[in-house]
C-alpha cells in the first residue's frame, strides 16, 4: 500500500485542453490509487465545470475506489476555503502522494502551500501532466517543476519527487 493519494483536477473540462502525455499519466495514476490505501480526488468547479456536469466529472479511465473521497476547491490551491486540511485529519494523515493536473498551476501551488503547512508530500514525478504554454512546452514545465519541488528549501519537510515505481516499490 502506498498511503494516501491526491489527485488533482484529472476532470473532462480540465483535459479538453491538450495535456502531456495525458493517456501516460492517467495509467500512472491508476497505477497509484490501485496500491492506495485511500485516495482523494480534488475537482476544480469553474464556469461550465460544476458538480453534476460532464466537464467536472472525472476523465474516462481514471479508476475510483469504492472508498475514494472527493474535495471540489474553486483555486488553483486545493487547500483554499475547501474541505482538504479537514479530510486528510479525518483519516489521520498528515502525509500525502500527489499527482494530476495542471503541473504548473494547481499541483504548483496545492504543494508549496501543503507543505507550508507542515504535511508531508510526495510528488509522482511522472503522473502529473500540464498544457504547452505560450513560452514553454508542457514535457519542459514538467520537468522544471519536478527539480523546482525537489529542491524547495523547507527545512524539516523537503518535498519529495519519485517516479512512480520508485514510489510502488518502496512500499511492497
Amino acid at each position: 500500500m502506498v498511503g494516501v493519494v491526491v489527485v488533482v483536477d484529472m476532470q473532462n473540462g480540465v483535459l479538453a485542453l491538450p495535456r502531456h502525455q495525458v493517456a501516460h499519466c492517467i495509467d500512472q495514476i491508476n497505477a497509484l490509487t490501485a496500491a492506495a490505501e485511500q485516495t482523494i480526488f480534488i475537482q476544480h468547479s469553474e464556469g461550465e465545470m460544476v458538480p453534476g456536469s460532464t466537464a467536472f466529472a472525472l476523465a474516462p479511465g481514471i479508476h475510483q475506489p469504492d472508498n475514494a473521497l472527493y474535495v471540489t476547491k474553486t483555486a488553483c490551491d486545493a487547500f483554499w476555503q475547501t474541505a482538504l486540511a479537514q479530510v486528510l485529519a479525518g483519516i489521520g494523515q498528515r502525509a500525502f502522494i500527489i499527482c494530476g493536473c495542471a503541473t504548473d498551476y494547481c499541483l504548483d501551488t496545492t504543494i508549496k502551500v501543503g507543505a507550508s503547512l507542515g504535511y508531508r508530500i510526495t510528488v509522482a514525478a511522472d503522473a502529473h501532466t500540464t498544457a504547452d504554454r505560450e513560452a514553454v512546452s508542457g514535457a519542459a514545465l514538467i520537468a522544471h517543476h519536478n527539480q523546482v519541488w525537489a529542491t524547495l528549501t523547507l527545512p524539516g519537510n523537503p518535498v519529495q519527487v519519485k517516479p512512480v515505481a520508485v514510489i510502488m516499490a518502496a512500499n511492497r
